[in-house]
């Protein structure tokens, strides 16, 4: 039994289709949810938490029905929503037990779990100010926080880098790699930033306008192209060069900004590359094997737009 098991999940508006006869199996680790804006992630966590109920089909999380036992589940899930809702005129330590009180933690016990809970993501010292004089990465982590203070089995976070700077970005995506390994809670995460999906995901599920794209392993996303992204540095067409002696040799090199992507036949062709780059004279700054991205999907599955980075 999986963690979350979707079969046929359709909802329906007046005018749109957000879900599509879904079917989705969701793990333990951490599972990326990608897809344009409309994809239907958001409609999609608000099915499962119980909040919303579908047109048709069905969904269980962690072994509960989402139709009848919608309190169980919230008892044993935690949610970071995408917009800010955080009160401006409470501490962080304040709302975080607050929350844990409302997840029927006591209030001993809720206040431990705070405090152990705004050390681990970064608030131990900010946690009796005012969430108001928050920057916007202060905030990100005590919603977080609240989402972690009843320890729960599974966690929904919902755009949880939104509005981040790149270091701030870095800093919550470390953080929710840890809760998927260290902590061991079994995570879902949207994003339409398909870069952060692929470093922090042991699964994705590719979503297009309501519809299931591609479900698997992020490892099977990326296997190998093929090709050796090779990079120079040198006179100005120093890349060019390379190429059309690469070329020459009997080799299919094709320029891909600053980086030439070189077909490999066999494992001589690393020595055919270095011999090259060393007889033109020119430094060899990196040969590397070229992987699928996840972009790729969206780019053969003809989906909406969704950001690479």
């Amino acid at each position: 039994m999986g963690v979350i098991e979707t079969v046929a999940l359709t909802k329906k508006y007046p005018r749109v289709t957000a879900l599509d006869q879904l079917d989705v199996n969701v793990g333990g680790g951490v599972t990326g949810l990608v897809g344009a804006n409309g994809a239907g992630k958001s409609t999609l966590i608000k099915i499962l938490l119980g909040l919303t109920d579908a047109t048709s089909g069905s969904a269980r999380v962690l072994d509960h029905d989402v139709t009848t036992d919608g309190a169980a589940i919230r008892a044993l899930v935690g949610y970071m929503p995408e917009h800010d809702c955080l009160p401006a005129d409470v501490s962080a330590s304040d709302l975080v037990v607050h929350m844990g009180q409302m997840s029927g933690l006591p209030y001993a016990a809720a206040r431990e779990r705070a405090s152990d809970v705004l050390r681990h993501v970064g608030l131990a010292e900010e946690r009796y100010r005012p969430i108001g004089g928050y920057s916007t990465g202060m905030k990100q982590r005590a919603k977080l926080a609240q989402a972690l203070v009843h320890d729960p089995r599974l966690v929904l976070l919902d755009e949880p880098t939104n509005g981040l700077d790149p270091s701030s970005r870095d800093d919550m995506l470390a953080l929710v790699r840890r809760i998927g390994t260290e902590f061991g809670i079994a995570v879902l995460v949207t994003s339409h930033l398909l870069g952060e999906l692929e470093r922090i995901s042991d699964h994705v599920v590719v979503l297009d306008t309501g519809r299931l794209l591609r479900s698997q392993a992020t490892t099977d996303f990326m296997h190998a192209t093929g090709l050796l992204l090779v990079e120079v540095q040198g006179p100005s067409d120093a890349d060019q060069r390379l190429g059309q002696a690469l070329v020459e040799a009997g080799l299919r090199a094709t320029p891909s900004g600053r980086l030439i992507e070189v077909e490999v036949k066999d494992e001589g062709t690393y020595d055919v590359v270095r011999d090259l780059a060393v007889d033109l004279g020119l430094g060899l700054v990196r040969m590397q094997e070229g992987h699928h991205r996840i972009e790729d999907v969206f780019r053969e599955g003809g989906a909406g737009s969704v950001q690479p980075v």
